[in-house]
């Protein structure tokens, strides 16, 4: 069971701070230095850790054993007007903690197929424990993201590119958005469990696209 919660809590620490350096970096690249300057393209993970985010939602969801597990960090400061092309540069930064969560998914398969391959033993299981784990919560972190609400990623790459007021609101809507996450992951289910009805959106879909995005790489 120890070695069970360890191996999922180096997996989702990896998967989501990987997807926040991935956007400072991005940033950078595309002419916004404000993450380097606050020190969040470090490795080091007390630097991302949002205790809400990171640490509660990710354990509450282990515990009540939900079926999947997401989570997320503090998010990277980007300040979208230093960007040099600003409505193309929005999209790729937004996409860049996506796709780095995917291409960490496929060369975590790679690397459970190598390990497979190796003779049975104990480390040799927690490694492939570890692996698995490792594609399982990339994979869910990304399709998560990819949801079209604010504040995750799949609203800016739908919508970043537009300069209208009521798209802008849209996305500055964060703490709206948020709200509406938590109710449709949480709040809603319960409600409707005292109903005796077991109907979760959100789990439906993370687990059937995850599912999806697993069987082409397993």
């Amino acid at each position: 069971m120890l070695i069970k919660i360890l191996t999922s809590a180096v997996a989702v620490f990896i998967a989501i701070i990987a997807h926040e350096i991935a956007h400072g970096y991005v940033a950078r690249f595309l002419g916004d230095n404000t993450a380097a300057k606050a020190g969040r393209l470090s490795l080091n993970p007390l630097r991302h850790i949002d205790f809400f985010g990171t640490i509660i939602v990710p354990i509450l969801l282990f515990l009540s054993k939900a079926g999947f597990i997401f989570g997320w960090a503090k998010p990277v400061p980007v300040n979208y007007n230093a960007l040099r092309r600003r409505k193309r540069d929005i999209v790729l930064v937004a996409a860049a903690g996506i796709i780095t969560n995917l291409l960490l998914a496929a060369l975590s398969s790679l690397l459970l197929q190598l390990t497979l391959w190796l003779p049975s033993t104990l480390f040799s299981g927690i490694l492939a424990m570890f692996w698995l784990n490792m594609i399982l919560f990339n994979i869910v972190l990304a399709v998560f993201n990819l949801l079209p609400i604010p504040p995750l990623d799949g609203s800016k790459i739908l919508l970043g590119w537009s300069d209208n007021f009521y798209v802008q609101k849209f996305l500055n809507a964060e703490r709206g958005g948020l709200i509406f996450i938590i109710v449709l992951a949480f709040v809603l289910p319960a409600l409707l469990q005292t109903a005796d009805i077991s109907f979760n959106p959100f789990a439906i879909y993370l687990k059937q696209a995850t599912l999806l995005l697993v069987g082409w790489l397993i």
